[in-house]
């Protein structure tokens, strides 16, 4: 009667465990829907503490506070689902917005200096997808390398001043409207629509999620995944550079300082929105709704007065989180697999 009892209680303890295991899978799978209903319920407790950040104007700030970080999403999901990072794109923000600034300074045509501030990204990114497929130098190691170089780069150019005195005509993209939307928003808005369109559907994007989930498999499946990650790294310098070309134009200065720290909000809010660090999984409208819950965090800890030291180690925090929550799926879907794997022998015996 005992061993009867205890082979139930094991029985009701493996269901149980089992139904834990698929909840949370599907949980994973949903993450997406999961970040919608958090970043609401963020919105609506800052509201009732502080009283205004549900407010229009807090909101536009908050929006056009992040539009071009959104820009940057783009790139760096494609970075992470294609299995790497880069950490250079704080740098390459400023760097693409100080090239557009002497451009500008040069009397350049407008879309001319635009185009090479875009440019300066586009070669950064071609320096680091090289150095990673060609010389197979580390992501970590070459994009920490472009960091200070980019940023070595702008402050040398500049000698550490910020540069002014730019044009009205080019003022438009950062400052100018467009049916009563602010100019920089709709641009983000076109770039991450776009971008998660092209990751979604284009066959050429879909095979940066076959490099990131089996590298090895997509080679043996005549996917050149050099050229892939070539493309990635070039595609994520360059919207970098576009970004900090719209952030010079909104700000009307050009700061060799700027985007410091950019790198790992991005990189955290993309993994907050389900990208994985072990590659092959992500969208970029994931990466934006995470953006959206780290720029909610970010102006609610700005309204509580919170000190800008307390902002960062929350920064940190939220980033250990999103890692440990990736790590944790990863584990739970790898136990799934597992799972279902041993169950087939057992079905068909």
């Amino acid at each position: 009667m005992i061993e009867e009892t205890t082979s139930v209680n094991a029985v009701i303890l493996q269901n149980n465990f089992h139904s834990a295991s698929n909840f949370l899978i599907r949980l994973f799978r949903a993450r997406e829907a999961a970040l919608i209903v958090m970043i609401l319920i963020v919105g609506i407790a800052l509201q009732l503490i502080t009283g205004k950040f549900l407010t229009t104007p807090n909101l536009n700030a908050i929006t056009l506070g992040f539009s071009t970080s959104a820009i940057i999403v783009f790139g760096m999901t494609a970075a992470l689902v294609s299995g790497g990072f880069d950490l250079s794109v704080g740098s390459v923000f400023a760097l693409g917005g100080v090239a557009t600034a002497l451009a500008l300074r040069a009397d350049l045509p407008i879309f001319a200096a635009i185009l090479v501030g875009i440019g300066s990204g586009f070669i950064a990114g071609l320096i680091n997808g090289l150095l990673i497929t060609r010389v197979k130098i580390n992501p970590f190691i070459t994009t920490l390398g472009m960091m200070g170089i980019a940023r070595g780069a702008s402050l040398a150019i500049t000698q550490g001043l910020p540069i002014a005195g730019l044009p009205p005509e080019f003022l438009v993209y950062g400052q100018g409207k467009t049916l009563d939307i602010p100019n920089l928003i709709l641009i983000a808005l076109i770039v991450i629509i776009v971008g998660d369109i092209l990751m979604r559907r284009a066959s050429a994007f879909r095979q940066i999620y076959y490099v990131g989930g089996n590298e090895e498999a997509a080679r043996l499946s005549g996917i050149n995944a050099d050229r892939v990650k070539l493309a990635v790294y070039i595609l994520c310098a360059s919207l970098a550079g576009l970004a900090g070309v719209l952030s010079v134009s909104r700000f009307t200065v050009a700061d060799p300082g700027a985007g410091s720290g950019e790198e790992l909000r991005i990189i955290a809010a993309c993994i907050i929105g389900g990208c994985s660090l072990q590659g092959g999984k992500g969208t970029v409208i994931g990466g934006l709704l995470g953006l959206i819950f780290v720029g909610f965090i970010n102006n609610g800890m700005i309204l509580l007065r919170v000190p800008v030291y307390w902002q960062q180690l929350a920064m940190g925090v939220v980033l250990l989180l999103a890692v440990g929550f990736d790590t944790v799926s990863q584990r739970w879907q790898a136990r799934s697999r597992a799972q279902k794997r041993q169950a087939i022998p057992d079905r068909k015996g």
